[in-house]
């Protein structure tokens, strides 16, 4: 999965600047799946606060679980959409995405990343994502 660059994004980075509003639009249109998930993770923390908000559901198909890993597994898409929405990002399998605030909550985020949830996380089902 790869991101549909523009020539003008492209001629940025060849020049050495991007510009990184135009990196995280470039992120937006080429892994729509991706955008509207972390998008949607970030409102819900909003709107219902608590210690971070995930998602459960698995990607509808491989297309949209290809935008995930791509998004999550480049260290410059996440830390741009991290720095880009004001939360942490974190990611178990191939679809449980988090958002966690910047406010301290590194306890909580340590306990999701943590061994012992990897494997709490894992089922059959997951075998192949």
């Amino acid at each position: 999965m790869s991101l549909d660059v523009s020539p003008a994004l492209l001629e940025q980075a060849e020049r050495g600047e991007v510009d990184e509003a135009a990196f995280v639009d470039c992120v937006r249109t080429s892994l729509p799946y991706a955008w509207e998930m972390i998008s949607s993770l970030v409102a819900q923390l909003k709107v219902d606060g608590g210690p971070f908000a995930d998602n459960q559901t698995p990607p509808p198909d491989e297309q949209a679980r290809g935008q995930l890993l791509r998004a999550l597994a480049s260290d410059a898409i996440r830390g741009a959409l991290q720095r880009h929405f004001g939360v942490r990002l974190a990611f178990q399998n191939c679809h449980r995405v988090a958002v966690f605030p910047l406010d301290g909550s590194d306890e909580r985020l340590a306990r999701f990343t943590s061994v012992r949830a990897q494997l709490l996380n894992q089922s059959p089902e997951l075998r192949d994502c």
